[in-house]
């Protein structure tokens, strides 16, 4: 089976316009993201997904290949899926171009929950232990069944304990990480399905996978993972990638 993975990165991001160029310890942001996806072992091709000409020199000076993408897509998926378009791809991996210290091996699991045969759809969630997050909207919470598979996410807390203090309730939340690994043909109907009602409602994308029936793994990790969401963040990030480099 093929596997490409896709780092969607356009220059318009509302919070923080143009961070895939941002320098982060001397490299651009999309840099860090690329070399971390050269990276994971069952990647068979990586590829930039931009709709920036700045951006599309960047990631090929990186050393990967590049797609010019419409500007107009509503969501890094979209971005995704025209990407891959007319390529021989089984599985396509949706990899955050804001996560410049993502965890490789996780990449590795994501892939092969799809292909085993086991889910359409494959993402990751880490516990949630700070009792702040509980009720943070920008703290997407899942809950799944017992077989890992994903029955709903919210910005809301998820699930409600009525009887109790929450922030007590060790190993009963789960907080969603935004990395995604789909089956090809999935991946299609998908960006072909018009928003759900949950989804408008939520501004979450993968509420539309679940509206059409979709299975989705998620699997268990310790790793947080950390983003540059803000100019405010980047001193923050440089300040980890310094301390793991010694």
């Amino acid at each position: 089976m093929t596997v490409i993975g896709v780092i969607p990165a356009r220059w318009g991001s509302t919070r923080f316009p143009g961070k895939s160029l941002t320098p982060i310890c001397g490299k651009p942001l999309i840099q860090w993201v690329v070399e971390s996806a050269l990276r994971v072992a069952s990647l068979d091709e990586v590829l930039v997904a931009t709709d920036d000409d700045r951006i599309f020199a960047a990631a090929e000076d990186s050393g990967v290949g590049c797609v010019m993408t419409r500007a107009d897509h509503p969501s890094g998926t979209d971005r995704v899926a025209e990407a891959v378009e007319g390529r021989n791809a089984d599985v396509v991996v949706n990899i955050q171009g804001d996560e410049p210290l993502f965890d490789p091996i996780l990449i590795d699991r994501l892939v092969e929950a799809i292909k085993s045969g086991g889910a359409e759809m494959a993402t990751a969630a880490t516990p949630i232990t700070q009792s702040a997050q509980l009720d943070d909207p920008g703290v997407v919470k899942v809950v799944k069944n017992q077989e890992g598979i994903a029955l709903y996410f919210s910005r809301s807390l998820i699930p409600h304990v009525r009887d109790g203090d929450a922030s007590a309730m060790d190993g009963l939340h789960w907080r969603h990480l935004g990395v995604y690994a789909y089956s090809e043909p999935f991946l299609q109907r998908l960006v072909a399905t018009p928003p759900c009602a949950t989804e408008m409602a939520e501004k979450l994308e993968q509420l539309r996978a679940l509206h059409i029936g979709g299975r989705i793994a998620v699997l268990e990790t310790s790793d947080e993972g950390i983003g540059v969401d803000t100019p405010a963040d980047v001193k923050y990030v440089e300040r980890v990638i310094s301390e793991r480099q010694g």
